[in-house]
């Protein structure tokens, strides 16, 4: 069974995937639009490939942790965890006497 540290590292793992797969999938758009647009203006140009190659490594970086995202929440139980006492202080039914 895992510790709570262990726990709380995978959820800060998950997080940090979760903001990587975004920045790279911005990274991707904005370099598809840079590589779109020198092709469109100079085809062939120097600065349409390097956009591409640019391209072409954001995209490899977005589904290397997509993939990574899909592996680690599948590890993840489906039922949530509670690591804290509920908020609310429980009923205390005594018997009559």
């Amino acid at each position: 069974m895992a510790s709570e540290t262990d726990h709380a590292e995978s959820v800060r793992a998950l997080r940090q995937l979760r903001r990587m797969r975004t920045f790279y999938a911005g990274g991707a758009a904005l370099w598809a639009v840079s590589a779109g647009s020198a092709g469109w203006a100079d085809p062939g140009s120097r600065q349409m490939w390097v956009s591409v190659v640019f391209l072409v490594v954001f995209a490899s970086l977005l589904a290397m942790t997509a993939l990574w995202l899909r592996r680690r929440q599948a590890d993840q139980p489906t039922e949530p965890v509670h690591h804290a006492a509920p908020r609310r202080t429980a009923w205390r039914r005594h018997a009559n006497a």
